[in-house]
């Protein structure tokens, strides 16, 4: 017997919002709690013990605890695979290309904006977090080295959207593509310059065709 899915994290993190945007896709009724910045803190004993990294998100199902934005989008896929087989294929080829994919949205793109999100967002007063408020966010140079790094990565991205002419990982929308859609949204929200993309610009109205699109990525929210 399945128990309710429990989400813990607050549904401004861009990593929380591809869990719920993954169960949008997949129809998935669940429980949300606030968890982070602004809210219950997860370096809470009772958070740890589920997260020894003090990261959201965590889920809970019946198999237990689990964490990683990325291994929960790929589990809870794997698990509801009759729900819409196509985000995250069985074939051995199509899903190493979706899960290439993702892993190069967590190990290459999100380090090379890291500096400049913290810099010029994370200042913000809507947005305002202590930890980011260190001298080393205020260093021009890094930022432009942050900034040149982001878009030579979305560059790689141009390049791919610009030969499936449709998704990141080919014809069909997967996993890969809520991952790097969040990751376009927070890119073309921060006030930085950017060059011109024409793929990246219409995959970005492409993906406005599938559930969750307005509710977790494209709402507001970088």
């Amino acid at each position: 017997m399945e128990h309710a899915l429990k989400i813990l994290g607050k549904a401004s993190s861009i990593n929380v919002r591809k869990v719920l945007w993954t169960c949008e896709e997949l129809g998935l009724s669940y429980e949300r709690e606030d968890w982070g910045s602004g809210f219950a803190s997860t370096h809470s004993p009772e958070f740890l013990r589920l997260n020894p990294n003090a990261k959201v998100p965590v889920i809970i199902d019946e198999n237990g605890a689990l964490w990683e934005s990325n291994t929960i989008c790929r589990y809870l896929a794997g698990k509801h695979h009759h729900h819409h087989a196509e985000l995250l294929p069985t074939e051995p080829a199509a899903r190493a290309r979706v899960e290439q994919w993702m892993d190069w949205q967590a190990i290459e793109l999100n380090p090379s904006w890291s500096h400049a999100f913290m810099a010029l967002v994370r200042k913000d007063p809507e947005f305002q977090d202590p930890e980011f408020q260190d001298p080393e966010f205020q260093d021009p140079h890094r930022l432009d080295v942050s900034v040149r790094d982001w878009n030579q990565k979305m560059g790689i991205l141009e390049h791919q959207l610009a030969t499936t002419k449709a998704y990141v990982a080919g014809p069909t929308f997967t996993l890969a593509d809520i991952v790097i859609g969040l990751s376009v949204n927070r890119w073309l929200m921060t006030p930085i310059e950017r060059p011109d993309y024409p793929a990246i610009d219409e995959y970005f109205r492409r993906l406005a065709q599938h559930p969750g699109f307005l509710k977790h990525c494209c709402n507001g929210l970088p």
